[in-house]
């Protein structure tokens, strides 16, 4: 999968406050994306009839499974992202190591990195469920129509 690193330039330049604003950042972003995760699962629990009968079977089978493995990696990255940022507290508090702030900026750029990886490939996976949807809702409402 290709992400776009121009979205995360400069880092090795940016100050503590604006890497402590980054992790915030990243963090809550990715816990609303949890609850997207929740809202997508109970709209797919909501068209399940549909979704196993007829043509889509397949394809929907195949998203939903995207879905799960998806969400299975964003408490691994979520505890990444707050570990990196107790890290930050504790860079701040102590003394200070000769290139302990480049490695903690390199690991920080990893983080950032993987953080637009996985939002990416969530926003796919959520623009496939709804293009599901809206075709099982417009087969739906034919079927109505023609009774």
């Amino acid at each position: 999968m290709e992400v776009n690193k121009s979205n995360i330039k400069y880092i090795e330049w940016r100050s503590t406050e604006d890497l402590h604003e980054d992790i915030r950042n990243s963090i809550s972003e990715l816990r609303f994306i949890k609850d997207e995760q929740l809202f997508l699962e109970d709209l797919i629990k909501g068209h399940t009839i549909q979704l196993i009968s007829g043509n889509t079977y397949e394809e929907s089978k195949e998203v939903i499974s995207m879905l799960s493995k998806h969400s299975k990696k964003l408490p691994q990255l979520l505890t990444q992202l707050m570990t990196h940022s107790n890290n930050l507290q504790i860079l701040l508090d102590e003394q200070e190591v000769p290139g302990e702030m480049q490695d903690y900026k390199e690991v920080h750029y990893k983080l950032m990195f993987d953080v637009i990886a996985y939002h990416s490939k969530f926003k796919k996976i959520k623009r496939k469920i709804f293009l599901l949807i809206k075709q099982l809702m417009k087969q739906d409402r034919q079927k109505r129509l023609l009774k």
